[in-house]
């Protein structure tokens, strides 16, 4: 397995990625983080190592540029986060090697809410959501729109979290499924824990990204 590392610049705000493009792949994962991270945060970059592994190409980008991130009204903007991802999603069907691969969301946190609501509004190229630790509650207005296959990963020691996500899974009308991590917290510093979501997700994505775009 090869894999092309790129670093790219989404939307016209030139927003900062790293794509790595996995040949032969399974199809594309996109990364939406959290409220105060980036691209670059290293739990992020754990899951995508792993999704590589599973033949899924990644992408991490900057949400927010730098003057955005500093302002806590556009860290918490969840339309704009949406819409940022939307960029992402153009990007990427534009880029030649991406070709017609599948796609999927990957979100954390805040990411997670704008994922979702990226889902529902891009129905026919989404093919799969993972949420890990996230806010779904802030996509509240557009969960029953979604249409991708939705997996939610929640730590069992992050029990509000877990309410919201309990929550979110009765008004998902799409195929859906909410997974616990036994003994994790928010961040999944446990032992052992993030290598659980990376695995789960992965199979998410690798059972739900082999049909091409339409």
């Amino acid at each position: 397995m090869d894999i092309v590392s790129e670093q790219v610049r989404i939307g016209p705000q030139g927003l900062p990625g790293s794509f790595d493009l996995v040949a032969p792949a399974g199809g594309l994962v996109v990364f939406a983080h959290g409220s105060g991270s980036s691209r670059l945060s290293p739990r992020d970059r754990h899951v995508a190592e792993v999704l590589r592994q599973h033949g899924l190409s990644t992408l991490l980008f900057d949400l927010l540029t730098p003057d955005e991130a500093t302002d806590r009204h556009k860290v918490f903007d969840i339309e704009l986060l949406a819409s940022r991802v939307g960029q992402a999603i153009g990007w990427a069907r534009a880029h030649p090697a991406v070709g017609g691969a599948s796609l999927g969301l990957f979100g954390a946190s805040t990411g997670a809410a704008a994922v979702l609501c990226a889902a529902a509004a891009w129905p026919t190229r989404v093919m799969a959501v993972v949420s890990r630790g996230g806010r779904p509650d802030l996509a509240t207005a557009d969960l029953q729109a979604v249409q991708a296959p939705t997996l939610l990963v929640v730590g069992s020691r992050d029990p509000q979290v877990l309410d919201l996500n309990r929550s979110a899974m009765r008004l998902l009308r799409c195929e859906k499924r909410l997974e616990l991590v036994p003994g994790a917290t928010h961040l999944f510093e446990e032992p052992g824990a993030l290598d659980t979501v990376a695995h789960l997700a992965g199979a998410w994505f690798a059972n739900h990204t082999s049909t091409a775009w339409r």
